[in-house]
This record gives structure tokens, sequence and C-alpha cells, in this order.
């Protein structure tokens, strides 16, 4: 069954934000300030922070922190470690222009701009904990 066959069902649960978690919070906030010019909507010195990226947000608690919340082991993260499954795709019409600024910043360049069959011209750096970051034109 496909999800257009399926019944429709109306759920009150939106996505809000996805959290990351990082050794340093502020570090995180500055690189993602300097890297991709997205600026920090709420910060808990230590703790927790929030980027302003539009209708969801994008946040980083500290690893410390979120060990005391539930015992589940997390993997260790770092531009030294493999990148974790998942990306963070952050969507700009200029995909050349926010690559060369990422990587100025100190963003590590995983993949150059690339046109793609789809119609999106698409790069990929990691950031400063290790994080896969797409860098890609809007969906036409």
């Amino acid at each position: 069954m496909t999800l257009a066959a399926a019944k429709p069902y109306i759920s009150s649960m939106q996505f809000g934000y996805a959290i990351l978690y990082v050794e340093q919070v502020e570090a995180t906030l500055s690189f993602y300030e300097k890297a991709f010019g997205i600026t920090g909507k709420m910060v808990m010195p230590g703790e927790y922070g929030e980027l302003d990226t539009g209708s969801t947000k994008l946040a980083f608690a500290a690893r410390a922190l979120v060990t005391t919340l539930f015992a589940t082991p997390l993997q260790d993260g770092g531009v030294d470690k493999p990148a974790a499954p998942m990306e963070i795709a952050l969507v700009t019409p200029d995909v050349e222009k926010a690559f060369d600024k990422a990587v100025s910043a100190g963003a590590v360049a995983v993949a150059k701009p690339a046109q793609k069959p789809w119609g999106q011209l698409i790069a990929y750096v990691r950031d400063n904990n290790g994080f896969l970051v797409e860098l890609c034109t809007p969906m036409a």
C-alpha cells in the first residue's frame, strides 16, 4: 500500500527541531554563525543552544548534559571519526559561495558543488563536530 492510498490520518504532530549532541555548545553556535551565517536564537550557556533556521530549529545540546537524561550510549563525534548516519541540509540560492564561506570558516570539504540529475546544485562539508552538512539549492 502506498502512502497516498493509505487512509488519511490527521495528526497534531509537527517537526519542531532537531537536536545534535556536541561537546561545546557555544563553539558550535559560533562555528555555524561564521560558516553558514546562521545566528543563535536561544542559548543556555554550556548546555543548549538553538539556531534561527526559519520554521524549524536546529539545536545543539551538550553531551555531558544529555547523558544525565538517559542511559543510551552515544556515538563519539568529531571530524577525525566517521560521520554520523545523518546530515543537516541547508538551502541556499548560491551553493558555491556558501561552500567557499564554510570551508574558509573551518568546515572540512567533503564534495564540491555539483549539479545533480534532479536539478539541484549540491555540496557537502563537515562541521566542527564532524556532522555532514549538505549545502543545496531549493528544489524546483
